[in-house]
């Protein structure tokens, strides 16, 4: 079957409208199929064929979008590797992986032992007009590296089918039509890139673009002359943009709506951004075992936003909140997410036993904790793994952090465990204040007394310049901890 987000159906269907552009390039559907079949000819000539895994080590370019359609044309599975990556790192991805091909930006990049094929050298490649390899849903279309929170990275089996129901959910939800423009700056190495930003705007021909390093100060500079409907981000990138100096006041108009994303996000910067810069913002909660969404905040304008949630379940999923004992709790009661439906992923590579600790009777454990309210939407409390136990209480870092955000110039905050002789760990709190603001130890301490019970508040606050980040954009809070305990 011919899966409809794959590069000769695009063409087919959209043909000469615009699809891909970066500043470099800019690729009708048409002209987009036929450098993937291009690069697919390259590709097969070194011998790549189905069931084969492709790495693609490159920063955002339309290359990196051409290199995922061509592995694709020929049956094979694309892993995208982020191009920061030390050698040691891409070594990982790529031995774990069974890569034998990578694509690189230039000679001197990274290999982690495969093959290199530069940009360049796949430039001068000329179509074949060979027909594409017939795909089938349960082929792997993608393997996927988590961030490491937990350990070293594990290859999420993301497959044809996962990344259809997946694609054609965030367009049928974001209501995308031929005249939405999608403007990336999410990395492409992420899963959300590739769903909500990639191939859910392409599969109803919308257009794509990619404006390369995200820049604060130049951001909306780049909203204002190409003037999308709408954009993807994750939390840091709109504190980012809410510090910006006072008198920023950009058009927005373009936009329909923008996404917030890949990390918790507090209520008051929420509301900040739209109040600035008036548009619609759109939480949404998903993972890369769940081939990105779960759960999502309606768009249409008359539609219910609960600010503070990150939606009801996306159409085809289910949520449920379970118990302890794994029963499933009713609305109001907190415990730990599960997601079951078509996008759930097909396994963790070459572990099973992660895998089976990690999806239950079709249940995907999240590892998060949230609970439903009697609408549906769900409000994510925590991550399990973050819970802080402290004198045998139960504290989680999240509710602290959304207490520590309601103080005016926090920008971000985010709270670990300290070990503690006497009561086994308390909380520490990391802030970063607005530009400008002037913020204390003793300022938060004080509100933190006045907002929450005593054992919730933090042993200590350390406010400091900025958090450290993942290669996603999350929060750090394995650097955080280890700081903590080094200190």
């Amino acid at each position: 079957m011919t899966l409809p987000y794959l590069s000769d159906a695009l063409a087919r269907q959209h043909g000469d409208a615009p699809a891909v552009a970066d500043d470099r390039t800019s690729l009708t559907f048409a002209e987009l199929d036929a450098r993937a079949d291009a690069v697919a000819g390259r590709l097969a000539a070194e011998g790549f064929a189905r069931g084969d895994v492709l790495a693609v080590m490159l920063p955002n370019r339309v290359e990196l979008v051409v290199c995922l359609f061509a592995a694709w044309r020929l049956g094979g599975t694309a892993t995208p590797v982020n191009p920061a990556f030390t050698e040691a790192e891409a070594t990982h991805q790529v031995a774990d992986s069974g890569a034998t091909l990578i694509v690189v930006e230039s000679d001197d990049a990274p290999t982690g032992g495969a093959r290199p094929l530069t940009v360049a050298s796949l430039a001068t490649a000329t179509p074949t007009g060979a027909a594409p390899v017939e795909v089938s849903p349960d082929d792997l279309a993608l393997l996927v590296y988590t961030s490491g929170s937990t350990g070293r990275p594990k290859g999420v089996m993301l497959s044809h089918a996962n990344v259809d129901a997946m694609s054609s959910t965030m367009a049928r939800h974001m209501e995308l039509t031929a005249d939405d423009h999608c403007m990336l700056i999410l990395p492409l190495f992420h899963v959300n890139a590739v769903m909500v930003s990639l191939l859910a705007p392409l599969r109803v021909g919308g257009r794509l673009t990619i404006i390369g390093r995200f820049s604060p100060q130049t951001f909306f500079g780049e909203v204002e002359r190409l003037r999308p409907t709408y954009f993807s981000a994750v939390p840091t990138i709109y504190a980012l943009l809410a510090a910006l100096p006072e008198e920023v006041r950009p058009d927005t108009s373009s936009l329909r709506f923008v996404v917030c994303g890949a990390a918790p996000v507090s209520q008051e910067l929420l509301a900040a951004c739209e109040r600035r810069f008036g548009f619609v913002m759109v939480e949404g909660y998903g993972l890369t075992e769940g081939t990105c969404a779960s759960a999502c905040n309606p768009v249409g304008p008359d539609a219910v936003r609960k600010l503070g949630t990150v939606g009801p379940a996306l159409p085809g999923q289910r949520i449920a909140i379970a118990g302890p004992d794994g029963e499933h709790l009713p609305p109001g009661e907190t415990g730990e997410v599960l997601i079951s439906g078509p996008t759930v992923m097909q396994g963790y590579l070459n572990r099973p036993e992660a895998t089976a600790e990690t999806i239950v009777d079709g249940w995907l454990h999240t590892g998060d904790v949230g609970r439903l309210d009697e609408d549906g939407y769900l409000q994510l409390v925590d991550r399990i793994k973050d819970m802080i136990i402290r004198g045998g209480e139960n504290l989680y870092p999240k509710e602290i952090e959304n207490a520590i955000a309601r103080i005016e110039g926090v920008l971000e905050v985010a709270v670990v465990g300290r070990h503690d002789d006497v009561l086994g760990e308390v909380p520490v709190a990391f802030v970063v204040a607005y530009p400008g603001a002037v913020l204390t130890e003793d300022d938060v301490l004080a509100h933190c007394r006045r907002e929450l019970t005593r054992v919730k508040v933090p042993a200590a606050v350390d406010v400091v310049e900025a958090l450290p980040k993942n290669p996603v954009g999350k929060i750090d809070k394995p650097t955080l901890r280890r700081l903590v305990r080094s200190a």
